[in-house]
C-alpha cells in the first residue's frame, strides 16, 4: 500500500511540474505576442502621426511633443522587453510631456496666462519631483537584479 501511495505521490509531482511548465510557456507566449502588439501599435500611430504632418506640410510644437510621447512609449516596451521591469519613470515622462503638451495647447490657443498654465505646471513639477525620489530610492535602495537602464550610477 506505501509502494502504491508513493506511486500516485510521484505521478501527482509529475502532473503538477508539466502544468507549471505549461502554464510558464504560455504565459511567457502571451507576453510575447503582447509586447509585440503594443510595440507594434506604438510604431503604426507615430507614422500615422509623422504623415499627418507630412501631409499638413508643417509640423507644430505640439506635433513634435506627441512623436516625443510615442519615443518614451516605444522606450519603455524596449525596457520592458528586454529586461521584464516595467520602468516605471518613463511612464512619468509620458506623463510629463502630454501635461506639457497640454499646456503648450492652452498657450497656442488662448495666447494669455491662465491659472491652468499655473496647475499644469505644478503637475509637471510634482511628476519631476518622483521622478527625483525614484532616482534617489533606486539609488540608495538597489533592487536585487537592477539593471544599468534602472539605475545608471
Amino acid at each position: 500500500m506505501t509502494t502504491q501511495f508513493k506511486k500516485f505521490e510521484h505521478l501527482n509531482q509529475r502532473i503538477q511540474h508539466t502544468g507549471e511548465v505549461f502554464g510558464n510557456i504560455l504565459v511567457d507566449a502571451f507576453h510575447l505576442l503582447a509586447l509585440f502588439a503594443i510595440g507594434g501599435t506604438i510604431t503604426w500611430a507615430a507614422i500615422g502621426a509623422f504623415f499627418g504632418m507630412v501631409d499638413r506640410g508643417v509640423a507644430s510644437i505640439d506635433d513634435i511633443l506627441l512623436l516625443f510621447i510615442y519615443l518614451e512609449l516605444g522606450a519603455m516596451v524596449g525596457i520592458y522587453f528586454k529586461t521584464n521591469r516595467m520602468p516605471v519613470r518613463f511612464l512619468i515622462y509620458v506623463a510629463m510631456t502630454a501635461l506639457t503638451r497640454l499646456m503648450f495647447g492652452f498657450i497656442t490657443v488662448e495666447h494669455e496666462a491662465d491659472i491652468r498654465i499655473l496647475i499644469v505646471s505644478g503637475g509637471i513639477l510634482i511628476l519631476a519631483l518622483a521622478v527625483l525620489i525614484i532616482r534617489i530610492g533606486s539609488n540608495r535602495f538597489p533592487s536585487m537584479g537592477t539593471t544599468p537602464i534602472d539605475n545608471p550610477h
